[in-house]
């Protein structure tokens, strides 16, 4: 039987994420040492709402992917502490993501500063 939907637990559940994310990883933390100052940075420059919503939006992504990232090589560690090929594709995958996710935020932070 699937448990009932409780928007407190559930928020209760992605905050418990969250401190385990900044307790257990080093990338987390050093993202977001570069995202909460980039965070205040987007509301003190002088842009369109949109520019500012694309600038904070690309910071978040960062963390998603990184959150993301982070839950694939669990999974994958909590399988397999040997190396296997397809484990080794599955992290580098993800591993992509966070990258991508940072090349969009420097692409658009680039952009939207260069316009100022």
């Amino acid at each position: 039987m699937k448990p009932k939907y409780r928007f407190f637990s559930n928020t209760k559940y992605a905050l418990n994420g969250v401190f385990a994310m900044l307790k257990a990883e080093m990338s987390f933390r050093l993202e977001c040492l570069f995202v909460c100052p980039l965070l205040f940075v987007a509301f003190l420059l002088e842009i369109s709402l949109m520019e500012r919503i694309c600038l904070i939006g690309v910071l978040f992504l960062i963390l998603i992917a990184e959150c993301f990232n982070s839950a694939i090589e669990s999974c994958v560690d909590l399988v397999t502490q040997e190396f296997h090929t397809k484990a080794k594709i599955a992290k580098d995958c993800a591993s992509a993501g966070v990258f991508f996710a940072i090349l969009t935020a420097v692409f658009t932070w680039g952009l939207v500063l260069i316009n100022l």
